[in-house]
């Protein structure tokens, strides 16, 4: 429902803003109504254990208020992963799938601590890459910056030349066969990290994806440059005002048909095939033996959500 379109050249590339209306509004317990909580075995082979709704709710894995998200790992239990189930934690998609969308996450807080590997993303899991993905916020074990990527099938790129943004581009090849599913990833230079967001009380995550681009905005509580549309969760949004996104994928070496519907997906995985295989020297013990023998150490692994709205 687009209601106007206005044309921003900036720099080698043109970035499109358009005006949007919203259509979903997910504050509190309206997230137990729009999102399935998925107990599934993890795709990213984590140390977790994903428990549905029921069971979240009964464990504190799951917390609302008329204002409050709260999504966390267990801090209370010894594990023995991978000889039984991995510590509990929470994934939740949304009912509905979007395509030409604009998604703002309004964060209080996200997981920190060693072997975390939080994700705020878009995906078909059914078809899975053919329908794309895009990764708004993602990292491990609390290393900064945060960074945004692209996974698809085969003939989709990104040229540094040719994309309007301040973060930095630092893969280039979104194809998911190519170099262990690394995708086109940028980095932000802005602290969105989680060992800076409590610091701050947070922020707002926001995605634009239109049918030549895909744009990502990250603007910390504290940042005096944060549009009013966005801070006050308004009932349109206009995008051309928010000035260069921290990510801009463009389609001049990637046909957009590698996008599909997608759902939003909030998760936190522990250890698995990023967090697990980068584990630093700096933390406890190795990945594994540290979420099964440290519970404690996970009390901050969780996330705080104030809202998520989609406007179309």
């Amino acid at each position: 429902m687009f209601k106007s379109i206005t044309l921003l050249g900036v720099l080698a590339s043109t970035v499109v803003a358009t005006s949007y209306n919203l259509v979903d509004n997910f504050v509190g317990g309206s997230f137990l109504t729009g999102f399935n909580w998925e107990a599934i075995p993890d795709p990213t082979h984590g140390a977790v254990n994903y428990t549905d709704q029921a069971f979240a709710i009964a464990q504190n894995l799951t917390y609302t208020s008329s204002d409050t998200l709260i999504l966390r790992a267990d801090y209370t239990h010894v594990t023995n992963y991978p000889t039984g189930p991995g510590r509990n934690s929470v994934r939740i998609r949304s009912n509905k799938e979007y395509t030409t969308a604009v998604t703002i996450l309004d964060l209080r807080h996200m997981p920190q601590g060693c072997a975390t590997w939080p994700a705020f993303w878009t995906t078909l899991e059914s078809d899975w890459p053919d329908n794309g993905e895009v990764d708004i916020i993602e990292g491990v074990n609390d290393v900064s910056p945060n960074q945004s990527t692209l996974h698809t099938t085969a003939g989709c790129t990104m040229v540094a030349s040719t994309m309007s943004q301040t973060g930095t581009l630092v893969t280039t090849d979104c194809n998911t066969a190519d170099n262990g599913n690394a995708g086109c990833g940028v980095q932000t230079t802005k602290a969105s990290r989680p060992n800076y967001l409590p610091v701050i009380l947070g922020g707002w995550y926001a995605m634009e994806r239109t049918t030549s681009q895909i744009n990502i905005w990250f603007w910390a509580r504290d940042d005096t440059s944060v549009p009013a549309d966005v801070s006050s969760g308004a009932a349109s949004v206009v995008t051309s005002s928010w000035g260069l996104p921290v990510a801009n994928f463009v389609s001049t070496n990637c046909n957009f048909d590698h996008f599909g519907p997608q759902n939003i997906i909030i998760n936190l995985t522990l250890c698995g095939d990023w967090a697990g295989a980068v584990y630093p020297s700096t933390c406890p013990s190795t990945c594994t033996n540290y979420v099964n023998t440290e519970p404690a150490a996970f009390e901050n692994a969780y996330w705080d959500i104030a809202w998520l709205k989609v406007y179309e």
